[in-house]
């Protein structure tokens, strides 16, 4: 069986891949961290572009090597660990935050700006719940438009790789040159919290496009797309998912690095701006004028929407391995609740996703790095259980912390702050980084036995 791709379905698979991850956040939290961090732009883009990049980047070739998602990474944790850590990703990027927020961001950013705010818009379902009518009708068809692309999976490197990126990409490198060639202002004096600790605010912040929780995902996904394109050896679909996450990688830097500098040079255009959104929105405006507004209309639209079509086939891909109903059946299942989220109690949800964030990255990048050296591990069992453990411990320290300020609860806030405050990164959320270090490093001398040095 021939276990090659043409060219233009390789470079289609990498775009593919490159669309599936840049979504809404990807726009909307690079323009805020690079014009709060001002002067020190570089030191915060690059810990963004760590966990932003790198990170997803890795985490595909984990996937890769391995040659399926969490369910092959997790097998020396205890049985259905792997299938519940995964059933608990898909479900908060898929129908809980993620992909609710882009057809949410699609309809704040990319249509809102253009039909203006209508009048008599309000539809009052009860005294908590009042709905904006455009809005349920533009992120119904958004959730339309994304069941349709998301109908067959054989065909998602066609209607993703080969229409949609492309044009994303061309709208993505006009704001670019825009930028690069115009700058709107000088860079701006960092805020406070960014002229001492610009890495690790940049770090932390790219959990925020949670496209390491994707790539887990993603990677299933690109594995049944090669083997419904007749690649099926482990040898070729490495290779095949190496070069698609490069391809990405590089396509993600670019965008990151061109919207950090436009956060950077943003102070004059847009002061004190409350998110990336209206930075990016007040930026092209000065940029381009009125034109200005339809190439980000553009820009967001396609993005949003190619992320969307990649959260709904993985997430049905995957559930559709658990359950009676088959893989249309959860895209239709999947988009209805998407619809739904997006109009009712999305904001409740986007306020709790930094504590969840916090909890469970490091989980993920512990994970992913144990995948790595697990060929070299003594006894694998006994040090996944371990080092994950251990950052489960201080991660959901740093996750109830979050939740605790987020609630305004001072005094457990201040209790869990005691217990790490002599910690090491503690006070920037990365609590759980020198001790997962620490763990990782003595399971190299844990004695091994006989049934796992086999493994």
């Amino acid at each position: 069986m021939n276990q090659r791709l043409s060219h233009a379905d390789t470079i289609g698979l990498g775009l593919m891949t490159f669309a599936f991850f840049l979504g809404a956040g990807n726009i909307i939290f690079p323009p805020l961290e690079g014009q709060l961090a001002g002067s020190n732009v570089l030191y915060a883009m690059f810990g963004f572009l760590l966990t932003a990049v790198g990170l997803p980047l890795v985490s595909i070739i984990a996937v890769a090597r391995v040659g399926g998602g969490l369910p092959s990474m997790t097998t020396d944790l205890p049985k259905g660990t792997g299938t519940f850590a995964a059933v608990l990703l898909f479900i908060i990027i898929g129908p809980a935050f993620a992909t609710p927020r882009t057809g949410l961001v699609a309809y704040e950013m990319a249509i809102k700006p253009l039909i203006g705010t209508l009048e008599d818009n309000q539809l009052t379902l009860s005294a908590d719940i009042i709905l904006d009518k455009t809005q349920a009708i533009i992120t119904s068809l958004f959730f339309v438009a994304t069941l349709f692309f998301s109908w067959s999976r054989g065909k998602l490197i066609d209607n993703i790789g080969k229409i949609l990126t492309p044009a994303l990409f061309l709208l993505l490198i006009c704001l670019a040159i825009g930028v690069i060639v115009a700058p709107q202002g000088a860079l701006s004096t960092p805020a406070a919290s960014y002229q001492d600790n610009a890495f690790t605010k940049g770090f932390i912040g790219g959990y925020n496009t949670m496209d390491t929780f994707a790539a887990l995902m993603f990677g299933m996904l690109l594995v049944d797309i090669l083997r419904s394109k007749g690649v099926t050896e482990p040898k070729s679909t490495y290779k095949y998912l190496v070069i698609a996450g490069l391809i990405a990688a590089a396509g993600l830097a670019f965008v990151y690095i061109s919207l950090f500098w436009l956060g950077a040079t943003s102070s004059t255009v847009a002061p004190g701006a409350e998110n990336g959104g209206v930075v990016l929105a007040a930026y092209v405006q000065a940029l381009f004028g009125q034109p200005g507004q339809w190439i980000l209309s553009g820009v967001v639209l396609l993005a949003c929407l190619t992320t969307a079509v990649g959260l709904v086939s993985a997430c049905a891909d995957y559930f559709s391995t658990l359950t009676p109903l088959r893989y249309r059946q959860w895209v239709i299942v999947l988009c209805i609740i998407c619809a739904l989220v997006a109009n009712v109690g999305l904001s409740q949800l986007i306020a709790l996703s930094v504590p969840v964030l916090l909890a469970l990255y490091p989980l993920t990048i512990a994970l992913v790095a144990l995948t790595f050296i697990r060929p070299w591990l003594p006894n694998p069992k006994y040090a996944f259980r371990t080092v994950m453990f251990v950052a489960l411990i201080f991660s959901l320290l740093d996750g109830m912390r979050g939740i605790a300020g987020l609630q305004n609860v001072g005094w457990i806030k201040s209790l869990l702050d005691s217990q790490t405050e002599y910690m090491p990164l503690a006070a920037q959320g990365m609590a759980w980084v020198l001790p997962t270090a620490i763990v990782m490093l003595l399971v190299f001398l844990i004695p091994g036995n006989k049934k796992t040095a086999v493994n």
